[in-house]
């Protein structure tokens, strides 16, 4: 009887035990934040799902959960087998780049471990940031090399949502439109979206979607909403991700709250494996002089590509861009003797790759792809005094593609060389596994004023989205600040441009425009232009909305950097609080929009309160700096 008994009440505890795990939420530090996991039906095999609450209020509820393998189906068939006990999470590390250098952040966290019938598990690793909301998956793989051949994770939005999405795009080259439907105006055939993808979910409450600590043999992933236009499905970008013994994906990465909260989030590198790169002194931020904009073949030729060399110096700027085309340069010398050039003179030099895994177009081809043959390029480059590289044209999201930029990077360090990813996905969190990725494009930028007409008209409400989107999750290199005229013109004005390399953070910031152009703009303008930190100590959103105007500020030592932009085609006020800055009544200088949209007003020694307001052009805006 006794026996039976202490039976008995072990499986009224049992059962109790997993009626409150089914319960058991996680919290964010600060309350702000709850995220409920739970199975629908709660007494069968069914749905996993998880909700958030923000501030008390549902903001996205029963988002699906669940993997796919080809030995395993764990998705609506799964039982809540566990729940782990809260435990903190601290993440405290520095950034040679990106927009706050030192990173601090907590979470609560717990795993979830589902069942199905076949007793399969599927581990959930959730955890509530103060700003966001983070998951991984793990997986006991049942073969070797298990294929994984489906994520069924869906995130369910408010009907009538604003979201501000791009088409997919392998290059991550499109805009990204307001759209309240889930389409795309003119395209409804469009049903496949990049990251990161914004959401309002409430009034003044928004999400930004995304993924980060992508690792060796994973690869990325994007969104699909054909099924239901509200219903966003994570669909992996191949599928041939395999594992074996304990797999974990890569981080989902929900970011939440206000827009501030979201712009000074540090989430995605948050969850990233910590820096691989133990030296870091070789890591330098700077300005770079570029020829590619005004001259799309210019590194040809040796002797005007010289001219951006002086420009450098005249600039103080310490970097030289070498772009495509350097293997057939001609007019007078060759790529290493523009590298020798510009060390005699104090500038360094970044050179162009072509990954040769996309378009195989431009030159020079097939030198990175193989490990050897990388590594030998690598040491010539460092032997020659070149500080790092731009690679360009990559094959999209794909494992092949994502090892490749791996091995890219693990290899770079060993010869002290920086890298900058074109034609490539967006970061997903390596800037702090390998702190010499300086940038990636990843971005509809100033290049495009090359190729079509488009950027002309949009540019404005595109600059005042991307606050929002694209440069929350890492450097972005856009090419900013064109005062003259491509083979397309821009309407925005000098003021609007001059805010560009404040408001758009890239560790290296390409200065795409004409030598003669920076020459003739004002001496404060080229002052502040030669001075123009490109890695900050913190970030601090004041103002904005996607589309319409931002205003930020970004602090490097002791000097705050504000930068303003007019999203809209009408005169616009800019206004903003200025409290959470500790300026102490400091002065500032303060660059506007002039009597037109190619002039500048300059005002010196202006006093600087509590608030700062600014008139703007149309497509106009600002910057103050204040020391």
């Amino acid at each position: 009887m006794k026996t039976f008994n202490q039976i008995a009440a072990l499986c009224t505890m049992v059962a109790f035990c997993s009626c409150e795990a089914k319960t058991q939420d996680v919290v964010s530090p600060n309350g702000d934040l709850k995220v409920t996991v739970a199975c629908t039906p709660t007494d069968a095999y069914g749905e996993a799902t998880f909700s958030i609450d923000y501030k008390g209020k549902p903001v996205l509820v029963q988002s699906r959960l669940g993997m796919e393998t080809e030995a395993q189906e764990l998705m609506g068939n799964l039982k809540l087998k566990s729940v782990s006990k809260a435990k903190p999470v601290v993440d405290d590390y520095q950034m040679q780049t990106g927009k706050r250098s030192h990173c601090v952040n907590e979470a609560s966290e717990r795993i979830y471990t589902f069942e199905n019938e076949a007793g399969q598990t599927l581990d959930v690793t959730l955890r509530a940031y103060n700003d966001g909301v983070a998951f991984k998956y793990g997986l006991q793989m049942r073969t070797d090399k298990e294929r994984i051949t489906r994520e069924h994770t869906t995130y369910t939005l408010p009907q009538g949502t604003k979201r501000w999405m791009q088409e997919y795009d392998m290059g991550y080259e499109r805009l990204f439109p307001l759209s309240t439907d889930g389409t795309l105006t003119g395209h409804p055939e469009v049903n496949v979206w990049g990251y990161p993808a914004l959401a309002e979910l409430q009034d003044s409450v928004f999400m930004l979607v995304t993924e980060a600590n992508i690792r060796f043999g994973h690869c990325g992933s994007l969104l699909y909403n054909g099924e239901n236009r509200n219903c966003y499905q994570v669909r992996l970008s191949d599928d041939k991700m395999t594992g074996e013994g304990t797999w974990e994906s890569p981080w989902r990465v929900l970011i939440l709250g206000s827009l501030a909260d979201v712009v000074e989030s540090t989430l995605v590198t948050d969850v990233s494996d910590p820096s691989k790169v133990e030296d870091t002194s070789w890591i330098k931020p700077g300005l770079v002089s570029w020829i590619y904009w005004a001259h799309n073949h210019g590194s040809k030729d040796f002797r005007l590509l010289k001219e951006y060399v002086d420009l450098a110096i005249r600039m103080k700027w310490p970097y030289n861009l070498i772009d495509w085309e350097w293997n057939e340069m001609g007019n007078g010398g060759k790529m290493e003797d523009v590298v020798k050039y510009a060390t005699e003179r104090g500038v360094k030099s970044l050179v162009w790759y072509n990954s040769s895994t996309a378009w195989l177009g431009p030159g020079p081809l097939y030198r990175l792809n193989k490990k050897e043959e990388r590594r030998k390029e690598y040491q010539w480059l460092s032997d020659l005094g070149v500080a790092g590289m731009k690679i360009d044209f990559f094959n999209g999201d794909n494992v092949a593609t994502m090892n490749y930029c791996i091995d890219l990077l693990e290899d770079a360090a060993d010869y002290h060389l920086m890298v900058n990813f074109h034609g490539a996905t967006i970061p997903r969190g390596w800037q702090r596994t390998y702190p010499h990725m300086m940038s990636v494009e990843g971005v509809y930028g100033a290049e495009w004023y090359n190729n079509n007409a488009t950027l002309t008209d949009q540019a404005a409400a595109h600059n005042a989205t991307l606050p929002f989107t694209r440069n929350v999750v890492g450097s972005m290199d856009y090419t900013p600040g064109t005062f003259s005229d491509s083979q397309y013109p821009h309407v925005t004005s000098h003021a609007h441009e001059l805010a560009l390399p404040i408001l758009f953070e890239s560790a290296l910031q390409h200065m795409p425009d004409r030598p003669a152009t920076y020459d003739q703009l004002p001496e404060a303008v080229k002052q502040l232009l030669s001075t123009l930190p490109t890695a900050w100590d913190d970030t601090k959103l004041l103002t904005g909305y996607p589309g319409v105007e931002v205003v930020m500020a970004r602090r490097k030592g002791d000097v705050w950097y504000i930068a303003g932009i007019n999203g809209t085609d009408k005169p616009r006020t800019l206004r903003s609080s200025l409290d959470v800055l500790s300026i102490d009544g400091r002065q500032m200088t303060l660059f506007k929009d002039g009597a037109d949209n190619r002039s500048f007003s300059i005002e010196k020694d202006v006093p600087t309160g509590d608030s700062l307001t600014v008139d703007c052009l149309p497509r106009g805006g600002f910057v103050g700096v204040i020391k």
